[in-house]
């Protein structure tokens, strides 16, 4: 699989189409008939897609369209100096202004200082979630625990929590895209090689790695949403309106997510 950022991704690779990849390219064939006079970028799609088709479908199904010239598409120039792949309905021929707001939006909440801030924010909502429900934390950005360490890869593990005598190894994504897979298989990996239980804190994650997830005792704490500092609230509510994307700006996490995982935590004592 690809591997994913919050901005793009690439379209070339396009094995043979099974049914779910056809049932994704009709999907979205519709859906620019009905939006032939707006812009969008790849992966906005494949987000807003995601309640029906994995991202990496949307993506071959993206490069049907494009094969067949249903949509055009031209990249674009980000300030951090990667390319967001534009697409629109081939009938729309003043697409540049539409297409310069999106550059402009995307620059704004993609600059190093505000994807830094997002990723930060994102692991202190975590911390403060777990401590308000008396989880100990054990450490923060290790690959140790209890005198083993982790040394098949430079990898760690954002923090390690301990309650009631059991412990977590915690990963927080706080981005738009899936987690890079090997990644994933990586951190199960470490925690199960250290003796501790893997937990991941994403916006989302594909169902297929859920299951494996909970088949090797670990837990998935799905959040939704990229989740902004409070003092960009503003920002969240524009990329939310303006490019439809799961984003907020919180003060602290939904009691609900932290009671799911308790009531969780319990059932395992």
């Amino acid at each position: 699989m690809s591997d994913w950022n919050d901005f793009d991704f690439d379209l070339t690779e396009n094995p043979t189409p099974d049914e779910y990849q056809l049932t994704a390219r009709e999907t979205l064939r519709e859906f620019f008939e009905r939006n032939k006079n707006k812009v969008y970028f790849a992966n906005q799609l494949a987000i807003v897609n995601e309640g029906s088709f994995f991202h990496w479908i949307t993506a071959r199904a993206l490069r049907d369209l494009i094969d067949q010239d249903l949509i055009r598409t031209e990249n674009r120039k980000l300030a951090i100096g990667s390319e967001l792949k534009l697409m629109w309905h081939r009938s729309y021929r003043y697409y540049k202004r539409d297409a310069k707001k999106i550059v402009e939006l995307v620059n704004e909440y993609g600059s190093p200082n505000m994807c830094a801030s997002i990723g930060l924010h994102g692991e202190q909502m975590i911390l403060a979630a777990f401590a308000l429900r008396q989880f100990i934390v054990q450490s923060h950005n290790s690959r140790s625990y209890l005198g083993k360490t982790w040394v098949k890869t430079a990898h760690n593990l954002d923090f390690v929590f301990e309650r009631d005598g059991r412990v977590y190894g915690v990963e927080v994504k706080n981005t738009l895209s899936y987690m890079d897979e090997e990644e994933f298989q990586i951190k199960i990996e470490m925690c199960e090689e250290l003796g501790i239980v893997p937990v991941f804190a994403v916006r989302m994650m594909p169902k297929s790695w859920i299951h494996e997830l909970i088949s090797r005792g670990g837990y998935a704490m799905i959040l939704k949403y990229q989740l902004y500092p409070w003092t960009h609230r503003d920002l969240a509510e524009k990329v939310r309106v303006q490019l439809g994307l799961p984003v907020d700006a919180p003060r602290r996490l939904t009691d609900g997510t932290m009671d799911r995982f308790l009531k969780w935590h319990r059932t395992k004592l």
